[in-house]
């Protein structure tokens, strides 16, 4: 699995950051290629400058309906329907975001060709296919903002094949039954469980892809425990106040947060337009002086995940 940054600014886009958008590869075998979270103008245009290409999109994940993370939605979906793919999409969001996609496609006379659905999201699960689970919690925004937790699920252990033979169990259909821990009825009458012939589990990865938001007690839970954790640093330190004020976050904040929750690496992201790289790198060393495993993320940046 690989995070793949698309746009890093906050607000308006920079010469060098485009807006908020960023891609999960799950590159899992049998399983949807890629997730996609917040889709800010520009973003297909990213798309271009990768080896990803949005027909494979599965999911998009949207934070809240700012413009700066939403504003690329209508055409990267008329695109990839102009493109001929005709893969299902289904989009995740808060209120308001089917009326949103309805309308642009409806008043610009465009469509899709593939199936959409759209679902509007509350708090706690909204998906959970028994390899992915993603939970929403609500953050501290001026409108309705939500943050995204994404676990794998626990990857069951090798199947003993050896000892499975040395019992007198012959291989067959009923081995693929049994590397998924279940019970099975032996041709003799004999009840043999999987689970007795499984190699301990390997734990699945956990990611904490946070929208805007000031400081506020669903972080922690959010964020608790995750290998990573991909935080907006709107401001700097000293604009801690006004960052608050707007519903975002300072560098040390993010940190700060990252450190309680004992997260296993920061990830920055969504950088006022204020900030050239001199000013990216000061932020960068405000999150380190109180989390040291943080790293800043730029436009296409990748982060592998295992």
């Amino acid at each position: 699995m690989e995070l793949i940054f698309l746009g890093t600014s906050a607000g308006v886009p920079t010469r060098h950051r485009n807006m908020t958008s960023m891609v999960l590869n799950l590159q899992q075998p049998n399983l949807s290629q890629m997730w996609l979270f917040d889709c800010g103008e520009g973003t297909q245009h990213q798309f271009l400058k990768t080896s990803h290409h949005p027909g494979k999109l599965d999911k998009i994940f949207i934070t809240h309906l700012h413009g700066d993370h939403l504003f690329g939605l209508p055409g990267l979906l008329c695109s990839r329907s102009m493109q001929g793919n005709p893969s299902p999409l289904t989009i995740y969001g808060p209120k308001g975001i089917r009326e949103f996609v309805e309308t642009a496609l409806r008043l610009s006379g465009s469509w899709t060709d593939y199936p959409l659905s759209i679902e509007e999201i509350g708090p706690g699960v909204v998906f959970d296919d028994g390899f992915f689970k993603v939970s929403a919690y609500p953050l501290n925004h001026p409108v309705e903002c939500y943050g995204y937790r994404i676990d794998q699920h626990d990857k069951p252990g090798p199947l003993d094949a050896a000892r499975l033979l040395a019992d007198g169990i012959k291989a067959g259909p009923l081995f693929q039954q049994l590397k998924k821990g279940l019970t099975v009825e032996m041709p003799d009458g004999r009840r043999v469980n999987g689970q007795d012939y499984l190699g301990p589990s390997t734990p699945g990865i956990s990611l904490a892809i946070f929208g805007d938001t000031a400081p506020c007690p669903a972080a922690l839970e959010l964020a608790k425990g995750v290998d990573v954790m991909v935080h907006e640093t709107t401001l700097e330190q000293e604009m801690a106040e006004k960052a608050n004020s707007r519903g975002h976050s300072s560098s040390v904040q993010a940190a700060q947060l990252a450190r309680e929750a004992k997260v296993g690496k920061l990830i920055i992201t969504h950088v006022s337009s204020r900030y050239d790289w001199h000013g990216c790198q000061r932020l960068l060393a405000e999150c380190r002086s109180v989390f040291e495993p943080c790293e800043l993320a730029e436009d296409f940046s990748v982060f592998p995940l295992v």
